[in-house]
């Protein structure tokens, strides 16, 4: 994704796959030959999973390189560990997305390395969703930079029967983030919403964990600020076009219109067809669209035409809100890949990285399971985003959203939404 102040990242896709310092980064793991950490070994492995093809690839090549720096930032060892990093891909080119085929084969490899320490990982809560039972069965502690799906840590409003226990075989905790679960993400754009004077919004959803989570937190929290939701649609990713749709929402009287889902599952088409329909309402859409590949219509995005009306969430804000730690990253990561102004989910990676490596550092020994321990105790860190803790569902208590609008194909940022999850 680009962003107008935080604008997008791009580098080779060879830059995925060379080395830092001491710490190689390739699509290989040496599974069958790395003694376990627990074992005396004084070399640990981190693996990161993320789709490098498709929508997603300048996000996700952003967060790679945050994490890249961030291991460099330690000259790529914690203490006596000396730490090798693998950069692995979840996507396929038939998909055009995250793939659950390559998501599993990505846990596995992570889960039959003696030598991993922690997975970094995933990007889309759907591949979450499968990578989370593979890695707790084998006591993989996980960090998440992107997911948002409430029920991949809670049962709270916008989960699913079952969840999240069903993505913990083992009964103990794996599982963390570092960005706001969606009840604060619904609560986000609602708030949103409200606050530009919709009344009446016609809601979709791609069907996926993630997007039909976030449609639920979405409807909850509407009607605690009093917004009419007309429906909730799941749509067809594969239809031709959505008129018939767009049309009925019309004849219901939208006057603003919001999709919670990813960009790969036909949202642009989706948002062409309501625009249209509704040719004075205001659009809306999560950070499951905020990339270059929804907004920049040279990449296959919406319209030019539909800048003004357009509007998306994500955990990101602007450079000047972060903490001086967050400002230095910025000038780092500029200094290192050349970028005047890094993609938002740059930070993400990096932290997400730093946690880990924080992580590591606390468990004095580096095995999993004093890892996961080290993990779930932070409290109070102080970090590039802000100072945050895990909770006892492995969710950070930062709650911060920032608004974006498009201008040029570029997203640019408007403001911070602090928004209280409905109840």
């Amino acid at each position: 994704m680009r962003v107008r102040n935080l604008a997008a990242s791009g580098c080779l896709l060879a830059a995925l796959s060379f080395g830092i310092a001491a710490c190689g980064s390739d699509n290989k793991s040496d599974s069958g030959s790395s003694s376990s950490s627990s074992g005396g070994s004084t070399s640990l492995t981190i693996y990161s999973s993320l789709p490098l093809q498709g929508d997603s690839r300048p996000q996700s090549v952003s967060v790679v390189n945050g994490e890249k720096l961030a291991l460099q930032k330690v000259g790529g060892k914690v203490g006596k560990f000396t730490i090798k990093y693998v950069s692995l891909d979840d996507a396929t080119a038939a998909a055009g997305k995250w793939d659950p085929g390559a998501t599993s084969g990505d846990a596995r490899k992570a889960a039959q390395d003696k030598s991993t320490a922690f997975y970094l990982g995933t990007f889309n809560s759907g591949a979450a969703a499968v990578a989370i039972p593979i890695l707790n069965e084998a006591g993989v502690p996980m960090i998440s930079p992107a997911n948002t799906s409430v029920g991949l840590t809670t049962d709270q409003p916008g989960s699913n029967p079952g969840e999240p226990d069903k993505y913990y075989p083992s009964g103990t905790r794996n599982y963390t983030r570092i960005v706001p679960k969606d009840t604060i993400q619904g609560a986000a754009l609602a708030t949103l919403m409200k606050q530009d004077g919709c009344t009446k919004v016609q809601l979709t959803n791609d069907k996926e964990v993630y997007g039909a989570g976030l449609g639920k937190n979405v409807e909850l929290s509407a009607k605690t600020v009093g917004l009419t939701i007309i429906s909730n649609e799941a749509i067809d990713k594969n239809a031709a076009n959505y008129r018939s749709l767009a049309q009925k929402a019309k004849a219901a009287g939208a006057d603003c219109f919001i999709y919670t889902g990813i960009t790969a599952n036909n949202a642009v088409q989706l948002y062409k067809d309501f625009a249209s329909a509704l040719p004075t309402a205001k659009l809306y859409g999560p950070d499951g669209v905020a990339e270059s590949g929804f907004s920049d219509p040279k990449k296959g995005g919406i319209p030019t035409a539909l800048d003004a009306r357009t509007k998306v969430t994500v955990a990101t804000l602007s450079p000047d809100q972060y903490p001086p730690e967050g400002q230095e990253f910025f000038q780092a990561y500029t200094a290192k890949y050349g970028e005047d102004n890094p993609d938002p989910y740059a930070i993400y990676g990096y932290e997400a990285m730093k946690l880990g490596l924080d992580a590591i550092a606390r468990s004095k020994t580096g095995d999993k399971a004093d890892v996961i321990k080290a993990l779930f105790s932070t409290k109070d860190r102080q970090s590039v985003l802000g100072t945050y803790s895990i909770d006892e569902n492995g969710d950070t208590t930062l709650t911060d959203y920032g608004v974006y609008g498009i201008k040029d194909g570029e997203l640019t940022f408007d403001q911070t939404i602090k928004a209280k999850a409905a109840g």
